[in-house]
């Protein structure tokens, strides 16, 4: 039997589903502004900054299914709902924070070969 190419392995499946929501830009900013204390709705839309209702909603429900945060809703009026990190998504921080240390590290080089790449694919 003719072995499947790497990227169409099942056992990639969910490496692929998990990175989609860990990996996105909204998902990544929730996880860290959620990583000293748990926060509502409205201060992590105004921490994070540039995020709608929309997208917040969206990465939030992707992150309680996926386990890594808690929704919490406080009986009162209005009812009050708190988001924190579980256990899961606090052994989240650490990648992150290790691709966040090397996107620091190597932001000049990364412009650098931006600007070289444009530059060679201007003409073309």
């Amino acid at each position: 039997m003719k072995p499947l190419p790497q990227h169409e392995d099942p056992r990639c499946l969910p490496v692929r589903r998990l990175l989609q929501t860990v990996g996105s830009k909204w998902s990544v900013l929730v996880v860290s502004h959620l990583e000293n204390e748990a926060k509502r709705f409205s201060e992590l839309k105004r921490s994070i900054g540039g995020v709608t209702q929309k997208s917040l909603t969206a990465t939030l429900r992707e992150l309680e299914r996926d386990g890594l945060v808690d929704r919490s809703v406080t009986p009162s009026i209005p009812p009050r709902v708190d988001y924190a990190l579980t256990p899961l998504g606090r052994t989240l921080l650490g990648p992150l924070n290790a691709l966040t240390g090397w996107a620091i590290e190597n932001e000049t080089a990364v412009a650098a070969a931006r600007e070289r790449f444009e530059k060679d694919n201007e003409a073309a």
